[in-house]
């Protein structure tokens, strides 16, 4: 008992600094979040200046433009990336799991955007998106378009701008999470499909999918996740000049907003 004790003691102490750095920068900083959303609070006071004002901030801030039309705007963009990330990401990663040349480079390249700097990437993305000299426009006035998209200076298409990119650089981390569900699966399964006259598209359904469940779970969730705190990118390919596109919305964001009500 004593060993184990000791085994155990010792484990804590292993893990106690991560402990202590997710209590203070994340536990606390969602629970005084939480609090202030209850508060009519000026933060130039201090802690003294908190007035508890109930349930008020929640009720104003569905009056409030541009809290609607941020939430409105992030759950289109959800409810867009989310199947468009899954299914590209699959089947980039079947793909790459089939006998193919260059697998690792490809590998590569498809994951550099995901590793790459935000700031970067949606600066190449809006300089793409350039309405008069951007390759993307040239490329549509060349196959006879002759009045291509404004794309991210027209808020018609700024929000597909926006999705076309984020789907574009989420591809790479999930296609190897889904190729590591891939790989997990034994090959004796599509040896005895194979015996039983299935061929590739059936296989697929119903020995790939069905046991990429967990893997599908995991991928969603994450997603649905990163969705809802995408800002970054929104804010460097607009320049935060349209209302309408400041929709990454969090617990911290939400808080500050409600303040400000």
């Amino acid at each position: 008992m004593n060993a184990y004790r000791k085994e155990a003691f010792t484990g804590w102490l292993f893990i106690l600094p991560a402990l202590i750095g997710f209590g203070l920068l994340t536990v606390i900083p969602i629970l005084f979040s939480l609090v202030i959303s209850f508060t009519d609070w000026n933060f130039m006071e201090g802690l003294k200046g908190i007035r508890f004002s109930g349930f008020h901030n929640y009720t104003e801030m569905w009056s409030d433009h541009w809290f609607t039309d941020s939430l409105k705007n992030n759950l289109v963009f959800a409810v867009t990336t989310v199947p468009l990330i899954m299914i590209f990401s699959l089947l980039t990663a079947v793909g790459l799991n089939q006998g193919v040349f260059f697998k690792t480079p490809l590998r590569m390249i498809i994951f550099m955007p995901y590793v790459s700097s935000v700031v970067a990437v949606s600066l190449v993305w809006a300089l793409l998106y350039s309405p008069s000299q951007g390759p993307i426009n040239q490329v549509l006035r060349d196959i006879g378009i002759e009045h291509p998209p404004g794309w991210l200076s027209d808020p018609k298409w700024a929000l597909t701008a926006i999705i076309i990119m984020s789907v574009w650089a989420a591809i790479g981390y999930n296609m190897v999470i889904y190729l590591a569900g891939l790989q997990a699966i034994p090959k004796d399964l599509y040896e005895a499909s194979s015996i039983d006259g299935a061929g590739k598209v059936r296989q697929f359904f119903s020995v790939t999918i069905p046991l990429l469940s967990p893997t599908t779970f995991f991928v969603l969730i994450t997603c649905i996740i990163h969705s809802f705190q995408v800002f970054a990118a929104i804010f460097m390919m607009t320049q935060g000049v349209t209302r309408n596109f400041y929709f990454g919305i969090n617990l911290l964001y939400l808080s500050i907003r409600l303040q400000l009500l």
